[in-house]
């Protein structure tokens, strides 16, 4: 049945996961460390690191035995090697490494954004290449075109913030508590998104890339001021950002060549009113709109074991060397060109 085991440790969600070359998830486990962070209002790198030391390895245990599979039992083991907090992508990747020698397995390294852009094929059979990709996470925003798999061209990136830390720093100004992006959805619903005035960054502009930090700003200036609701703050947020997104990904899709669909992924991804916008920005341009299930939005397993299978099906497949190194960056498109700020992280 081909099986992958997938190890997922790049920030703050401890995972295991084994999918089968049928894009079947057959197990998948996920401790979260909201609980640990929740006090600081964010990712504690050093918290983070040694919560996935402490539950990764009886995390992939109890993962086989969902399975009912052992060791001998899987194909190959995938696990993130980078970007991220590189003391938790060292764990996982050690621990990869320690499975793959003991088992004789062959060992797969995946960029975690790698994981993240396959994983609408996990869930849709029917997605086919090339996609366009908007890719929205806590530390990423990016569009890239999908042409395959380790085939991927950036056509846009932040300058400064990603879109996912401006819904934490949000939520973090309205003291709506951590994970941010979720409260801030729940009380942008109850909130008028016209009421308060801020800027949509770069809108119209002829550059393709993002920038979100003039917005967070606006809203520090929002919340200070004394004028306005918390609730309609967040909603005019949301819809700020929204209006960004959608005219970013706008300009992608009239200046590159006609993809099969346009496709969402990422913790952003998993907004309800992000997915609306986008779902009818598709059905301007006739074409598909795909975004993975909740589940696989966030932080996971599955989407890397799944990457695994992707490379493993690959006509000329090599397991990655024992010595491969964590990366904390790691560009989906190394030859992309610099662009100003921030940017250049992603």
């Amino acid at each position: 049945m081909g099986l992958v085991l997938g190890i997922e440790s790049s920030c703050d969600e401890t995972a295991a996961a084994l999918v089968d070359e049928g894009r079947r998830i057959v197990a998948q486990r996920i401790a979260s460390q909201d609980e640990a962070h929740r006090p600081f209002g964010g990712v504690v790198p050093e918290i983070a690191a040694r919560a996935h030391s402490e539950r990764l390895t009886p995390l992939i245990a109890a993962t086989l035995d969902d399975g009912g599979v052992s060791l001998r039992d899987i194909d190959a083991i995938a696990a993130t090697a980078g970007p991220g907090l590189i003391g938790g992508v060292m764990v996982g990747l050690v621990t990869a490494k320690a499975l793959a020698l003991a088992a004789d397995k062959p060992l797969i390294a995946i960029n975690h954004l790698e994981g993240h852009a396959l994983s609408p094929r996990l869930s849709d059979p029917k997605l086919q290449f090339p996609y366009l990709l908007l890719l929205v996470s806590g530390g990423h925003c990016q569009i890239l075109r999908i042409d395959g798999v380790g085939r991927y061209t950036r056509l846009a990136t932040t300058i400064d913030d990603a879109l996912g830390e401006a819904f934490d720093k949000t939520a973090k100004i309205l003291g709506l508590g951590f994970p941010g992006g979720p409260a801030v959805e729940r009380i942008a619903a109850a909130g008028d998104a016209s009421n308060v005035p801020l800027p949509r960054p770069l809108l119209g502009s002829a550059e393709p890339h993002f920038s979100f930090a003039g917005l967070k700003s606006a809203v520090l200036r929002a919340r200070d001021s004394e004028k306005y609701d918390p609730a309609d703050i967040a909603a005019s947020f949301q819809q700020a950002a929204i209006d960004c997104v959608v005219d970013r990904s706008r300009r992608a899709l009239q200046s590159s060549d006609t993809p099969t669909a346009l496709v969402v992924a990422g913790g952003v991804a998993a907004n309800k009113a992000v997915r609306a916008a986008l779902e009818n920005l598709a059905a301007e341009f006739g074409l598909p709109f795909v975004a993975p299930p909740l589940a696989l939005c966030t932080d996971n397993a599955a989407m890397i074991a799944w990457a695994g299978q992707e490379r493993l099906a690959m006509p000329r497949f090599a397991s990655d060397p024992l010595d491969i190194a964590a990366r904390p960056r790691w560009p989906l498109d190394p030859s992309a060109a610099p662009v100003r700020g921030a940017g250049v992280k992603a």
